[in-house]
């Protein structure tokens, strides 16, 4: 490309964005820049759209697919008690506190298809607590939220999560957990019954309530620096004093404004409670 075509790339990167916003309501303006041009030229090529501007024209005039192309956006790299560390550490450092607790709330921010809030909901009936926990599993991206809320997956994926979740400190069989039926996995009632999935912009949208533990991993490096700070504030603000955040294994509240305001809980599994 040109420096020519670039200029003009970016301007048309910049109206995409702009008309989303004014259009839709969601603002991806703070998203990491380079993330979002790899999304996004990926979505030309899958949907043989010859420019930005082309893609402009089109949402605007169509929500179908608008909603399409925020699922680009949405992050969906997710699996079953994916990083079996993450959820040892839970296992030993947090869930001995949440036990104090007559009842509690976890909230998945980012929870993508649900296989992460699906992981937590199996912890938490391993040690006995599901029946105290109120889940809320939250998207920007309504046809992920649909297949966390069918709890439906490739019997193959499950399999690869099932030897995390030993890895992880299962005490059974993770089979334990779902029905399995022509290549596909179902996740049993009383699993899905524990989760609420919602719609939720963490970049527009206001706290979810006050929570013992919020776990946003993997999320937080696809916004900007501004965005960073913007979200770990509301991460802040919606915890309850002496509640958990947990970020992905790449992230860290290193830096950032509310650094002072946690406890470093395990740093490998960037578990951290928020301050008395």
């Amino acid at each position: 490309m040109t420096t020519d075509d670039i200029e003009i790339a970016n301007i048309e990167i910049d109206l995409l964005l702009e008309a989303i916003y004014k259009r839709y309501g969601y603002d991806f303006r703070s998203y990491s820049r380079s993330s979002l041009e790899r999304r996004l030229t990926q979505f030309l090529i899958d949907k043989q759209c010859g420019s930005y501007s082309e893609v402009i024209n089109r949402l605007l005039r169509d929500r179908s697919f608008f909603y399409e192309l925020i699922t680009y956006f949405s992050i969906s790299v997710t699996a079953l008690f994916r990083d079996p560390f993450f959820y040892s550490a839970l296992r030993d450092k947090v869930l001995p506190f949440l036990k104090t607790w007559p009842y509690f709330k976890i909230w998945h921010a980012g929870c993508a298809t649900g296989e992460e809030a699906y992981s937590m909901a199996i912890l938490l009936n391993d040690e006995q607590l599901l029946n105290r926990a109120m889940l809320y599993a939250t998207d920007i991206s309504q046809s992920a939220l649909t297949i966390g809320k069918t709890g439906v997956y490739p019997l193959e994926t499950i399999k690869m999560g099932s030897i995390n979740y030993l890895k992880s400190g299962g005490s059974a069989s993770l089979s334990h957990y779902y029905h399995a039926n022509y290549g596909n996995a179902a996740i049993k009632p009383y699993l899905k019954k524990s989760i609420t999935f919602s719609l939720h912009n963490l970049v527009t949208d206001k706290s979810f309530g006050e929570m013992q533990m919020i776990v946003c991993r993997n999320v937080l490096i696809y916004f900007n620096d501004q965005l960073k700070e913007q979200v770990l504030q509301l991460f802040w603000e919606s915890l309850e004093y002496g509640g958990f955040l947990c970020l992905g294994d790449t992230e860290s509240l290193m830096f950032s404004s509310v650094a002072d305001k946690f406890i470093t809980v395990d740093e490998h599994a960037k578990i951290y409670k928020k301050k008395i």
